[in-house]
Formats: C-alpha cells, sequence, structure tokens
C-alpha cells in the first residue's frame, strides 16, 4: 500500500467488444479486425503523456476496463503493465483488475493474462439463467459462465463476477435463488446492479415501444433490501451501493473514485482526475477526457502523443461538490478531516444546511464528528438525496 497514504490509478480502456449489449452505454464497439501493434503503441504512448504530469505518483491500482478487455492479446496487456512500471513508482502490493467476458475462448487467455501481470479478474456474468442470458443479449451460455468462474477462481488471488437485477418478470424469490446461488461460487467480492434504462440503448429504444416492462420502483426497492441482507449475512456486506465485499477485498480501483483520489485515463473516452500539481491538492484537479471513436483516437495519439479532448482545471469551488457526489456512494461515507484536506472545506458545510438537517431526521443520512454518511434508504435513493443537498 502507498506509504504516503494518496492513492493513484491507472486507468486503460479497451474499446472493442464481440457485440454490443442491449443494455449497454458504454463506450464500446464492434470492429472486425484491429491492428493490434498500432493499439499497444498508442496506449503506451499516451500512458507516457500522463506520466509527464504525474511524475513520482506511487502507482496502487491498475484497471483495464472496457469493451472488453479480456479481448487484448496477452502482450499488449503485458507491454501496458510494463511501461506503467517504467514510467512511475509503483507499490509492492498494486491491484492490477481485467475486465473479462466468460466465453470459453477469453477464459482460456487466463493463465497468460495472469503472466503478463493480471492478479485479479471482474467477470460480466450478468445472470445465473438462460432465458435472461438471452434478454440481455449476453454471448456466453450458463455453463461458460460457471467454466469461466471456476478458471478464475484457480488462476488469480482476487475475482469478482458481475450481475444484473431487478430484470423484467424477475420477483423477489427468483432473484433470492439466483443470488444463493452465486454466493455458492463468489470469492471474496460481488458486483450487483439492477438493471436501469440508458438513452440511446437498444433496451432504451425496445422499453419505449412497450417491447417489455420494468419493475415498479416498490419491486425495485424489496429487491435492493433483499439483496443487502442476503449479502451481509453471507459475509459480503455493501461498501458501495451496487458492490458488496468481505473485509479488506473491496476493489481498490474503485475506492480510489468513490474517496475522490487521483488517477489517469488511457485509450479512447477514458476519464483522469488527478491534483494540478502534486501534493498541492487545493489548488485544484485537472479533469481530462480522452477522444472517444477508437479510430479518431488511434489517429490523435499517433499525430500528436495523446488524443485528449478535454484538459480543464476543477478548482476549489468545484471540488466539495464532485467529492460528496462520490463518497456518499460509500457505505463508509465521507471522512470530513480527508475531505477538509482535500478540498479545503467541511463536507456539512458545502451543502444546504436545511436540506441536510431534514434529510437526516428522515433516516437518509446520518453525521457526527467524524463522518457524513449516506444510510443504505439513502444510498438506494441517492439522487434524489442529492439533488437535495446541492441544490
Amino acid at each position: 500500500m502507498n506509504e504516503t497514504g494518496r492513492q493513484f490509478g491507472v486507468y486503460v480502456h479497451w474499446p472493442f467488444c464481440v457485440s454490443k449489449c442491449p443494455y449497454c452505454d458504454f463506450n464500446s464497439h464492434v470492429r472486425e479486425g484491429v491492428d493490434q501493434a498500432r493499439w499497444r503503441e498508442a496506449l503506451v504512448a499516451e500512458l507516457r503523456h500522463y506520466a509527464a504530469s504525474t511524475p513520482g505518483r506511487v502507482v496502487d491500482s491498475v484497471f483495464f476496463g472496457g469493451g472488453t478487455p479480456s479481448l487484448m492479446p496477452p502482450a499488449t496487456i503485458a507491454a501496458v503493465i510494463g511501461a506503467i512500471r517504467d514510467l512511475w513508482p509503483v507499490a509492492d502490493d498494486v491491484e492490477v483488475t481485467m475486465e473479462a467476458n466468460p466465453t470459453s475462448v477469453e477464459a482460456a487467455r487466463f493463465q497468460a493474462a495472469r503472466a503478463a501481470g493480471v492478479n485479479r479478474v471482474s467477470l460480466g456474468v450478468q445472470a445465473l439463467d438462460a432465458d435472461a442470458l438471452r434478454f440481455l443479449g449476453r454471448a456466453h451460455s450458463v455453463d461458460e459462465a460457471l467454466a469461466a468462474i471456476d478458471t478464475a477462481r484457480v488462476t488469480f488471488a482476487r475475482h469478482s463476477f458481475d450481475l444484473i437485477y431487478a430484470r423484467p418478470g424477475q420477483t423477489p424469490a427468483a432473484w433470492r435463488a439466483e443470488l444463493a446461488r452465486a454466493l455458492d461460487l463468489a470469492g471474496e467480492h460481488l458486483s450487483l446492479y439492477q438493471l436501469t434504462l440508458e438513452r440511446g440503448t437498444r433496451f432504451w429504444q425496445d422499453h419505449a415501444r412497450g417491447g417489455f416492462v420494468m419493475p415498479d420502483e416498490d419491486t425495485a426497492a424489496t429487491l435492493y433490501e433483499e439483496t443487502n441482507a442476503l449479502m451481509t449475512a453471507r459475509g459480503l456486506p455493501a461498501y458501495e451501493i451496487s458492490n458488496y465485499a468481505r473485509a479488506g477485498a473491496a476493489c481498490r480501483h474503485n475506492l480510489i473514485y468513490w474517496r475522490y483520489e487521483d488517477y489517469i485515463g488511457v485509450g479512447p473516452g477514458a476519464h483522469g482526475r488527478f491534483a494540478v500539481d502534486g501534493a498541492a491538492r487545493l489548488r485544484g484537479k485537472r479533469a481530462t477526457r480522452q477522444a472517444s471513436g477508437p479510430e479518431a483516437w488511434l489517429e490523435q495519439v499517433e499525430s500528436r502523443g495523446h488524443a485528449t479532448a478535454e484538459d480543464r482545471v476543477i478548482g476549489a469551488d468545484e471540488m466539495p461538490g464532485e467529492a460528496l457526489m462520490m463518497g456518499l456512494r460509500l457505505v463508509e461515507g465521507i471522512d470530513r478531516r480527508r475531505f477538509r484536506a482535500l478540498t479545503g472545506r467541511d463536507a456539512a458545510d458545502v451543502v444546504d444546511a436545511r436540506a441536510l438537517s431534514a434529510l437526516i431526521r428522515g433516516g437518509f443520512l446520518t453525521l457526527d464528528d467524524d463522518r457524513l454518511r449516506a444510510t443504505e434508504a439513502g444510498r438506494q435513493r441517492l439522487d434524489a438525496v442529492l439533488a437535495r443537498l446541492l441544490r
């Protein structure tokens, strides 16, 4: 672990998938072929570009996201990890996560990914029901998912997988049975997301045309509450709205985001947030965003060494709101002393005082000398809570 107490992460975006899932609004694309050598060189070039702005930072976490980064050749994974080690000091216990889809072909790559430096894998299982997998547009079967989970378990020291619930027609009893099966397969971490309809996706269009009916708010709330209860009873309590882990097994990279620590992002559409001048955090953070189109990104990196589409300073007036929105997602909430060190202000002073009092009385927030926290009820309705706090 970084001895300074300041965490720093590197996010690497691989935008390619075998197919586009109907619920997905991520920056993912289907392509017939990818020039691996060009992409490998471009990712390393963009890492080099951001290393110049973050000299001496100790890398605590590397996260390969997508898209489907398990489609990356092991040589590309190794080149990226090698470049990170050349460009920054790296923590002895660095967490290197790769997202993967559980097709048999990708599962066979796990050994090579581990040899390249990956030590944690996150599998996009999404369902343990054949009909649900077809509805979600997944390319794998239940048997392939089970085989991939088993391969991950024996290959990596740490592994996790995702499920999507609150699907059309899903009852609390059916979800309890599916989640119980998942827990029998789980290691130390699970990510459990309620299905949401994102504008621009096929599901958004299908739903608008009456193709399916989503669970009502009461059913969704029951599913969320029963999920938390069952996960807690099985020793993997929530540490964030949709993430559950045994003690000490939270995803370090995501904690960097939610605790408003620093990270850089490379690859198409990747975002970054890092201190303007290293230790002097109160001067603000740089917010960066890379060009989103794969071809445009590649051409820009090759012509100028990076494909940064946005690079702006988040000043002292904007930082507290961002930190609050991220920190209240966590069960641990916001450490008020740490928040002051990050932003120069107290968490209780950057919100609407009357709204804060009302939300505390309503059981949605708690505040003591050390922390501002959202309760389970508050996390379940966090968008509404934040809208009141930050109006």
